[in-house]
């Protein structure tokens, strides 16, 4: 029995274009599911994802898929015993909880839910990075600081990467400076 939980628009800041994500549960998972559409070098994308993660938060399955230009992308990723993309193991990120998806905002949600930190906690995040537009999946090192009711500060890459996100009561990011803001939420 599928439960929605959350639905929410973006519209991009840094580059034409939207996305919009739907968070629900079942009774041993949780899912998000979404479309983003947008421009990139003078060519227009879209990319479907589906995100599954066990009770715990824990990135079990993601599913990209769309075109870019007039590429086609089909991106499985699984974790098993490791991480699997098309079947292939990728041991590069071995050891990682969170699937990101370079492209959105939807995976923040995911170690925010995830670590479920107090006002002035904060928490190392080891990623499974899907970079676009290679769509390569890479390690990425984050750090999450939950510094106001509705506030973190978000760290990437050795802290050469710095924002103060904005999250509603579901954990989706609503503002994202100068990359994302929300235009509508549920």
């Amino acid at each position: 029995m599928r439960r929605e939980v959350a639905s929410i628009l973006w519209r991009r800041l840094d580059r034409p274009g939207h996305e919009a994500a739907w968070l629900f549960s079942t009774d041993s998972q949780w899912r998000l599911a979404g479309t983003s559409v947008f421009g990139h070098d003078g060519s227009p994308c879209r990319l479907d994802y589906s995100i599954v993660c066990d009770r715990q938060w824990r990135t079990r399955e993601a599913v990209v898929s769309g075109w870019l230009g007039s590429t086609p992308i089909e991106k499985r990723i699984r974790v098993e015993d490791a991480w699997l993309v098309g079947g292939v193991s990728c041991p590069a990120v071995a050891g990682c909880i969170d699937v990101d998806l370079n492209f959105s905002p939807v995976t923040n949600l995911l170690p925010i839910r995830r670590l479920n930190l107090a006002v002035g906690q904060s928490a190392p995040v080891r990623a499974a990075w899907l970079r676009f537009p290679s769509f390569k999946l890479e390690l990425l090192e984050q750090v999450y600081h939950h510094i106001g009711e509705h506030t973190y500060r978000y760290e990437s890459a050795g802290g050469s990467f710095v924002a103060t996100l904005e999250v509603d009561d579901a954990g989706f990011v609503t503002e994202y400076p100068g990359f994302f803001t929300a235009e509508q939420a549920r």
